[in-house]
Formats: C-alpha cells, structure tokens, sequence
C-alpha cells in the first residue's frame, strides 16, 4: 500500500474535477467581477493568452498559453477598498486584471497528469497554492461540460483543472492508516503550531487595518484573527466568507470597526443600524461614488450582501455549540465564528475538522480561549512529506 501511494499520479486525484473558468489577463477588473458573478468557482484561472484577440491566427505557441495566477472575490473587494479607488470605483472597474494578483511567485504551477503524489505536494511545500493540471481526453468530456459563453475552458487544446491543497490533505486522510500512529499525535508534539506568522488584529481596530492583512491571508490560505485586548480569539475575518460577498462590502471595511465588520459581514444579514452609518461616514468622506456603489450593489436592503455562513468546533474540542468562547455581551457575540482547536489535539482530528468546515488552517487556542497559534494544510503536509521519505 505504500508504493502505491508514493506511485499515485496526480491525474487520479483530479477525476471528476470541472475544467477551470478562465479569464484572460487583458481582461479588466469589471469583467473579472462579471466574470465572478457568473462563475460557480470562486476562482478565477488568469490566463497569458487570449483566444478571442488571437482567433485570427492558425496556431498560439504553447508556450504563450500558461495560467499565470488566480483572482477572487477578495482580490476585486481589496482593490476597490483603496482610498483612490472609493473616490472613483468606476475608473478602478477599468484597470486591468493584472493589478489583481498577487506579486508572490510561484502561486500557481502547471503539473503534469502523469506527475506523482510527491511532487505535487513538493510543489505546495515550495509555496504553491493551486497546481494547474491539463484534464484527460478534452474532446470525450466536451458533451459533459457546458462551455461559459464568454470563457473558454481549452487552452493548447486541452481542458485544466485545480488540484488544491484541500485534495491533497483529503486524499491522505483516505490513507490515513499508513502513517500510523503519527496521526494520532498532538500538534504540540509534532511542533506544527504557527505562532509567529500570526495575522491578527484587536476587534476596536478601523477594519481597513485588516486590509493588507486580509490580501496576506488569501496568499497564505489563512484567515485575519480579531482578538479582544486580552489576546483572546473572538472571530476572525476570513477570504472564505468574503468571496461569498459582494463588492460592497468594501465600502463597510472603508468605514467600520474590525469587530463592527464582522457583525456586518456575518449571517447574511448587515444590521441596519450598521448600513446607516457606512452611508453616514461615506458622506462625510465625499465618497459619493462608493455610496452609490453600495446602494447599487446591495439594493439598499441588505439580504443580498453575504451568503449564509457558519462552523463550529467539534465537541472533543471542548465548545459550545455555536463553537464561540464566552464572555463577549456586544454585538461581537454575533461575530463569525472561528475554527479552532487546541494544542493537545491529535493531527487526524483537526484534518477531519479543517476538511468538514471547508477551511485551509485552524486556529489554536488554549483553554480561556487565548489564541496560540495556527495550524495549516501545509504544515500537516510537512509532516507527512517526513513519513513519506521513510518510505522510500
């Protein structure tokens, strides 16, 4: 069972995956939005070439056909929370695509069908988010898969998909058995807790201080932690719920307390005492366009400005049920509920846990809910790496 798993193509982990929505990087910040909205993947696969513009010529070198990088939801809401970009959203919609991604190397890789387990997990290990893989046999798939109208799904003739860390750590988890008992050990044991690539920020911070934060924590795949002045994790702020919002929540990050964001942001719902007051400071700030961005993005009635989200810790984590830490009476209580686990946690039980909220990382707390550190998909992927290497 072991060989098998060190000779597992990656192709195999990708059966059944949709070819990827793209979009070429001539395109502007406005279609990408379009382009999202359109899109049933939060991602956006940002293409060099551009088969529409090049639809006269016979052949495109491959060469010239590469996926380059990713957007998101997050990265158009980042963008327009600019103070030059409130003052004129409309000329921001303009720019191209490319002021999007980020200036981070190597955040997306091609990998081959025919490359091994190992070397896709290499590859996030050196810092790849997405690896980008050509699917078998495009023209047998082709009465599977409706193309966009606008987007087209072949490159170098040939369909791709995503293969996330996400795949990588649920397809160990299906092998779990072969690294025994290293599963079964604590994360504290296994020296796989983050503590110093912390992103953080106190709940009575201006949210807009989250912004460089919020960027680094969609690089990094984690999230921004909010904490009260006694270091204690209240909820975070995560590129998770805000690529299930629209583009008017830049206008409330521009405005709003951290903690006063997340109650914005949180169950769908922005109270109506909280879209006054972003009108009311986007007024004093002559930010009249952004105003009318807000008031065109969410109708004014706010239902329509997040989708509904919630997690909670599983019970062996020792919460309540909403999975929140008490002793918070404000309307930070109503605050997004955080993933967290604790230090004594054995490594299968938080990749059960990561897996079932749909997260990438988990928060590590101790007890009085004190925020240690993070966990992530690639630190358990290190760990695994190490058993591996005995294998061989």
């Amino acid at each position: 069972m072991a060989v098998s798993l060190l000779a597992r193509e990656v192709s195999d982990l990708c059966l059944g995956k949709p070819a990827l929505w793209s979009l070429s990087v001539s395109a502007t910040v406005g279609e990408a939005l379009s382009a999202l909205r359109r899109s049933s993947d939060p991602y956006l696969s940002v293409w060099s070439c551009d088969h529409y513009r090049n639809a006269s010529r016979s052949k495109l070198d491959v060469n010239e056909c590469r996926c380059i990088g990713k957007v998101c939801m997050v990265d158009v809401i980042c963008f327009l929370c600019k103070e030059e970009n409130l003052k004129n959203p409309g000329r921001a919609l303009g720019e191209p695509v490319s002021v999007l991604l980020p200036k981070v190397p190597g955040l997306v890789r091609h990998l081959e069908p025919n490359a091994s387990l190992l070397e896709a997990i290499d590859l996030i290990l050196e810092g790849a988010q997405n690896l980008v893989v050509p699917i078998h046999s495009p023209l047998s798939r082709k009465k599977l898969i409706p193309k966009p109208s606008s987007n087209s799904t072949l490159h170098n003739n040939r369909e791709y998909c995503w293969l996330t860390q996400e795949d990588i750590i649920r397809y160990l988890l299906n092998c779990i058995g072969l690294f025994c008992p290293i599963p079964n050990h604590t994360l504290e044991s296994l020296n796989i807790i983050d503590t110093k690539s912390i992103l953080a920020l106190c709940y009575d911070e201006p949210a807009s201080a989250a912004l460089p934060l919020i960027s680094e924590s969609l690089v990094k795949q984690t999230s921004v932690a909010i904490v009260d002045k006694d270091g204690k994790l209240i909820g975070e702020i995560s590129p998770y719920i805000l690529n299930s919002c629209d583009v008017s929540v830049a206008a409330a990050i521009a405005t709003l307390s951290a903690g006063d964001f997340m109650a914005y942001i949180d169950c769908g719902d922005p109270p109506e005492d909280l879209i006054r007051l972003v009108k009311e400071r986007l007024e004093e700030r002559n930010l009249g366009e952004a105003l009318e961005l807000l008031e065109e993005e969410s109708g004014i009635s706010p239902s329509s400005s997040c989708s509904s989200y919630s997690s909670s810790s599983d019970e062996e984590f020792g919460l309540g049920r909403s999975g929140r830490f008490g002793g918070h009476s404000s309307r930070l209580v109503r605050s997004t509920d955080a993933t967290v686990c604790f230090p004594w946690s054995s490594l299968v039980a938080v990749m059960i846990q990561a897996l079932s909220h749909r997260v990438s990382y988990v928060w590590v707390v101790e007890e009085d809910g004190t925020l240690v550190g993070v966990v992530t998909f690639s630190g358990m992927m290190k760990v695994f790496r190490e058993r591996l290497k005995s294998m061989i």
